[in-house]
């Protein structure tokens, strides 16, 4: 049976929303996009919204947000209902489960002396569940804990490994730069950081200066990579010997973004110049060397 507009309509309207609202979860540090549908709300209205990781309640926090997103992959959770008395008294118990359980699980983990850092601990209501997030270096055996914490807690257990990037995401913090971390802010995925990123844009290979607060290389360094690849190809590389307007040189560092060269002249004198006005001197030596290997 043929599908006709009328049809249509509806799913294509569900599946990319006029007007998205803006919901803080409540534990959360920032305001997440939900599509609000047919329900009415208002800035300060407690709502129960579809998430990944189940139904949560929050606070509307911005309302009718023009969704100018044009991605048909982009796909925003759904608001449910307005939240009641119940549904907050339902959060409170969430809550004292939650601190409950890590409190026993943190004097399990040390009495039993296991490798692993205990982070979260997230409680679902709707399957019964608690999941506990943890991160260690390597394999670790915690069925005595599973056992422990069962017995005491009389509910479902699941212990997840992640990654010490994934976890400082959920925890969330401030970068060197002042700034919320990028991870729990916006970043979506974990795209590969490499050292390489570093060297390019002539940052110093300073742990302390190019590593974030999780101890890996910092997810900005790949932001304008690219960019810098693209302006130091034009640029001759350090230690050539360059001809300027005030003699002679040699090349000590390059200013990728000022699309400058640090020249040493042969007098010792240390000057910057633009790199279209040095010109790189040929070397003689490889190219008698070269003559005579012919």
């Amino acid at each position: 049976m043929p599908i006709t507009k009328k049809q249509e309509s509806p799913s294509n309207k569900h599946s990319r929303p006029h007007f998205i609202v803006g919901i803080r979860l409540f534990g959360g540090e920032q305001s997440r996009l939900f599509d609000p549908g047919s329900i009415k709300v208002r800035v300060g209205s407690s709502v129960m919204a579809e998430t990944d990781e189940g139904t949560q309640i929050g606070v509307v926090a911005s309302n009718k947000i023009l969704n100018f997103s044009k991605d048909p992959k982009c796909k925003y959770g759904r608001v449910i209902r307005l939240a009641n008395d119940a549904d907050i008294q339902a959060y409170e118990r969430k809550v004292a489960q939650e601190q409950k359980a890590k409190t026993f699980c943190l004097e399990k983990v040390d009495e039993l002396k296991l490798p692993m850092n205990l982070s979260r601990v997230v409680h679902s209501l709707e399957s019964r569940k608690t999941i506990f997030y943890f991160t260690a270096e390597g394999r670790v055996d915690f069925r005595q804990l599973i056992k422990e914490l069962a017995g005491f807690l009389r509910i479902r257990i699941e212990m997840r490994q992640v990654g010490v990037r994934d976890e400082a995401r959920a925890i969330t913090g401030v970068g060197v730069c002042g700034e919320e971390l990028c991870c729990s802010r916006f970043l979506k995925d974990f795209n590969p950081v490499t050292i390489r990123m570093a060297k390019d844009q002539g940052l110093a290979l300073n742990p302390g200066k190019i590593s974030g607060v999780c101890g890996r290389l910092m997810c900005c360094l790949q932001y304008e990579h690219d960019l810098y690849r693209s302006l130091s190809k034009s640029m001759p590389k350090a230690g050539k010997k360059v001809d300027t307007p005030m003699g002679p040189g040699r090349i000590i560092k390059n200013e990728i973004l000022s699309q400058t060269v640090m020249v040493r002249h042969d007098d010792e004198s240390i000057f910057s110049h633009p790199v279209d006005d040095v010109t790189l001197i040929p070397n003689t030596n490889k190219a008698q060397e070269g003559v005579k290997k012919k």
